[in-house]
């Protein structure tokens, strides 16, 4: 298909050029007679042009007329009595038109909200790229073609006319053919409440002590109005109201004490819920374009944040108040609380996420009978962002969140955890956005490893598993795991390991890849990692000396191959006698492979010859 779509455009090109040049020649032809036939010419292209203007005015309106015969009844009804009636005609047929250029309006907005970084010339291969879907949520499908957002904004030219929008009632296709573009969603969905006048309440200071507990569940109920930050002009003195109520309510909470009951907490709660439970929408990557160009833009910030942030803190204020009683809240901060407070994480605003982890530490740390379950819940993230959709911005976050839980966690480790490690933290290496959270699944890892090292074989077996065999950036980010796993690998279970481990650092020496050869190779500059190879010298040199010793000599890069030597000449300082022993071995082992080689194109040479010889006495 691509190489199809390729001569398309090439075909497109040349006959727009060869059109071009034709009417370069038409015009030269006509500047060398007189100025009356120009005049001509020209006269009769504008009444061309008008006549195909007139036509299609008079096919649209054939069209609304086989569509509404009453409306269109009446429509001439109205032209006899009024004069100005052909012009609303004119207006009502060229209606339909417009929803298509607001269409590539649309598009052009989403085009311009791009930085123009991220925007470089694309193959047309991938512009022209059209994925078959249906809609099963209404009764018919439909057709919709939007240019790609990895174009530049560049004047259309006849290799792009192919990008450019285009109305559905001029494109032959099936009914279930659509175009697939990375579009960017945000997560700002809120209610926006109808009545948002908001009148002044008093302050704490201005009222008797014994009437700030209502006076701060009034202040709560004003603080359940949704204001919409999307058009900035509206409701700004209600807003101003709202922001100092709630930074009213954070300062009692902070400064006092006797504030924080049970009553008043059931009241923040719904508060929180009101201002911050919403559906924040999902995007699957379908490659490394997609999630370059996400990254490429600037996160999506909440117009709404001066009051998120507000109803955040009064949150989390109260978790850390001394006098907040964790017995009598149980029962308010229950599952489905937690449930909807997880899916927060998937906000686009990092400012948001940030905040959701102290949130989610507090609440951690306080509601003991919630901890099997929010690792349950985390657990079900990770696992549908692995093997179901890699869609949802929290999992750097929850994963830091994890490694401090995994910190707490008592020796010997429960077979739930262990099943948690292989389940859900090692499928995590094969995601394509790896390079998003791999610090903090790293951290985890090694925070397992360190608690009980009998999960060295374990973790070692599923990360070779997942190991990257086309990607180099990946794998130099396998590699740093690896390093960072030695810091707390036990000698004893290094011996277990040792043989798959080399196996796999012997391919990476031999990398074409630079980046991945340094790296592996630079694994001898760490001092323990050095002296558990000396230990094992009799089972790791035989593994690794042929990739060293070829990298030494093949490798296209001249630092690689001055790495290697250096590797080399460790060898030689760990043990002279053994290494000359191995190095030996390979040599005879390439002779000896030489001479198979030689003796095998031998025999096809008089296989050949002898097939040449019986060809003519050959009978089918």
């Amino acid at each position: 298909m691509k190489g199809l779509r390729n001569k398309f455009v090439k075909a497109l090109s040349f006959k727009d050029e060869a059109r071009s040049d034709k009417d370069v020649n038409d015009l030269k032809k006509d500047e060398t007679k007189n100025a009356a036939p120009k005049e001509n010419q020209s006269s009769s292209r504008l009444k061309h042009s008008r006549s195909r203007k007139e036509m299609k005015k008079s096919k649209s309106s054939n069209a609304l007329s086989k569509a509404n015969k009453s409306s269109l009844s009446r429509e001439a009804a109205d032209e006899k009595t009024n004069s100005g009636g052909n012009n609303d005609k004119e207006d009502a047929v060229n209606a339909q038109p417009k929803t298509v250029s607001s269409q590539s309006d649309v598009d052009e907005q989403t085009l311009g909200s791009l930085k123009p970084a991220s925007i470089s010339l694309p193959d047309l291969n991938l512009a022209t790229e059209i994925h078959v879907t249906s809609d099963h949520s209404n009764a018919g499908s439909y057709t919709s073609f939007h240019p790609t957002p990895y174009l530049s904004p560049s004047a259309s030219t006849s290799s792009n006319k192919l990008l450019s929008p285009v109305p559905d009632n001029d494109v032959d296709l099936p009914n279930n053919v659509r175009r697939m573009v990375f579009h960017r969603q945000h997560s700002s969905q809120f209610q926006v409440s109808e009545k948002r006048n908001l009148t002044r309440l008093p302050s704490f200071d201005e009222v008797h002590p014994s009437e700030c507990e209502q006076l701060f569940i009034k202040k709560l109920d004003q603080c359940n109005v949704i204001f919409d930050f999307n058009d900035p002009s509206s409701d700004l003195e209600s807003k101003d109201l709202k922001s100092e109520a709630l930074a009213q309510m954070i300062d009692l909470v902070t400064f006092n004490r006797g504030i924080v009951n049970t009553l008043l907490f059931s009241h923040v709660l719904h508060t929180f819920s009101v201002n911050l439970f919403r559906p924040t929408p999902s995007f699957a990557y379908n490659d490394y374009r997609d999630i370059l160009v996400s990254l490429e833009e600037e996160p999506y910030l909440e117009p709404a944040w001066p009051h998120m942030q507000q109803v955040y803190l009064l949150f989390i204020r109260f978790l850390e108040s001394p006098d907040f009683k964790v017995t009598k809240s149980k029962s308010l901060v229950d599952r489905c609380f937690f449930n909807n407070l997880l899916m927060l994480f998937n906000s686009e605003d990092p400012r948001e996420r940030d905040l959701l982890k102290t949130a989610l530490h507090r609440i951690y740390g306080k509601f003991l009978n919630l901890r099997s379950h929010i690792r349950k819940a985390m657990s079900n993230v990770f696992l549908q962002f692995t093997f179901e959709k890699e869609s949802f911005h929290g999992i750097a976050e929850l994963l830091e969140i994890l490694g401090s839980i995994i910190n707490g966690f008592a020796v010997p480790l429960k077979e739930e955890h262990k099943t948690f490690l292989t389940k859900v933290l090692i499928p995590l290496h094969q995601t394509k956005s790896l390079f998003l959270y791999h610090p903090q699944l790293t951290y985890c890892v090694v925070q397992f490893i360190d608690k009980e090292p009998s999960l060295t074989k374990l973790v070692m077996t599923g990360i070779l598993k997942f190991w990257p065999r086309v990607n180099s950036f990946k794998e130099v980010m396998f590699l740093n795991e690896l390093e960072d796993i030695f810091e707390v690998l036990e000698p004893s279970e290094f011996v277990h390991i040792q043989i798959p481990l080399f196996q796999q650092l012997s391919r990476s020496i031999a990398s074409p890849h630079f980046q991945v050869a340094e790296r592996a190779l630079c694994f001898w500059s760490n001092e323990y990692f050095t002296s558990l190879v000396s230990e094992n010298l009799d089972t790791i040199l035989p593994i690794i000396y042929p990739y060293v010793y070829n990298t030494t000599k093949d490798h296209w890069n001249i630092t690689i191959q001055a790495i290697a030597c250096n590797v080399m000449q460790i060898f030689v300082d760990m043990n002279l006698e053994y290494f000359n022993v191995v190095a030996e071995r390979c040599h005879n082992e390439i002779v000896l492979e030489k001479a198979k080689r030689e003796d095998s194109n031998l025999r096809w040479a008089a296989l050949e010859k002898l097939a040449a010889m019986n060809k003519g006495s050959t009978r089918y």
